[in-house]
């Protein structure tokens, strides 16, 4: 790609550029703005294998539970948009809240049972992930994409936007790209800019409580109680504590008792006024030392 990405702010304008493109293929990266290397790694990712990248650009109201957070959430589209330009975007799709949300607008998206009602719904709300699973199915609408990308920190989302493709037939396949992380391995968000600096020092414990439990498992210990509890003394180490840090199984989101398979492990930590989320697969992957 050459040049700057095509802006477009309604859906119609959005067919009108990619109908011409779809032969070669149109991957879509869904973001919220305020883009950083995590979401600039999935657009290098569609880049690779697509042949029009979209990268859509929204603040999606329906998923915020406090108002404070919705207004406090950084809108950089300029930036955005160079930024998505250099990693290999064609086209940004920024629609206004009245585009995506119409006068009148009444249909919700919603995936029930324990893929919505557990770790970041238990502590955020049912409503949040009708939120992300209803402007997700909207955007898989109005791009039609062959692939959309998303990052592995956000587990839970990952596997609701699986179900719901699965369950509506929507024709595109979910692509994760593995979780990109500081060098002392803290998950990449447009939150963590919220953090002090000393909020910044304390927030390395959360990879490292995670790290924790992958050595207690390395060295042998297979039950999910024992490995919850030494990633929550690296966090209490750091006078931290965990809205959750859990252990269950990656596809169901059901608690598991004992690791003898692949098995998630996720954890929310709210510092100051910040939450911050983070996970691995124990026995696939490691985070960074």
């Amino acid at each position: 790609m050459t040049g700057a990405p095509q802006v477009v702010r309604t859906v119609a304008d959005l067919r009108a550029v990619l109908a011409p493109r779809r032969a070669g293929g149109v991957g879509l990266v869904p973001t919220m703005g305020a883009l950083h290397e995590g979401h600039l790694s999935l657009i290098r990712a569609a880049r690779a294998e697509q042949g029009t990248v979209v990268v859509s650009i929204f603040v999606n109201p329906t998923q915020f539970g406090e108002a404070a957070d919705l207004a406090a959430y950084p809108r950089t589209e300029e930036r955005d948009t160079e930024l998505a330009a250099g990693a290999g975007a064609d086209v940004v799709f920024a629609p206004t809240v009245a585009e995506v949300y119409p006068d009148g607008f009444a249909t919700t998206v919603s995936v029930a049972g324990p893929l919505t009602e557990t770790l970041e719904g238990a502590v955020r709300g049912r409503a949040h992930f009708d939120g992300v699973a209803t402007v997700v199915a909207k955007l898989l609408l109005a791009a039609a994409p062959d692939a959309a990308y998303f990052g592995a920190k956000d587990a839970q989302q990952v596997v609701v936007v699986r179900r719901l493709v699965a369950d509506l037939g929507i024709p595109t396949r979910v692509v994760v790209i593995p979780t990109s992380r500081d060098a002392d391995g803290l998950a990449r968000s447009s939150r963590n800019a919220r953090l002090s600096s000393a909020e910044r020092a304390l927030a390395a414990a959360v990879p490292r409580s995670l790290r924790a439990a992958q050595d207690a498992l390395a060295g042998g210990e297979t039950d999910a109680a024992a490995l919850v509890a030494a990633g929550r003394a690296v966090l209490a180490d750091a006078g931290l504590a965990p809205e959750y840090l859990s252990l269950v199984d990656p596809g169901t989101l059901e608690p598991v008792t004992r690791v003898d398979g692949p098995v998630l492990l996720a954890v929310a930590v709210r510092l100051g006024a910040t939450r911050l989320i983070d996970n691995v697969v124990l026995g696939t992957e490691r985070t960074p030392s």
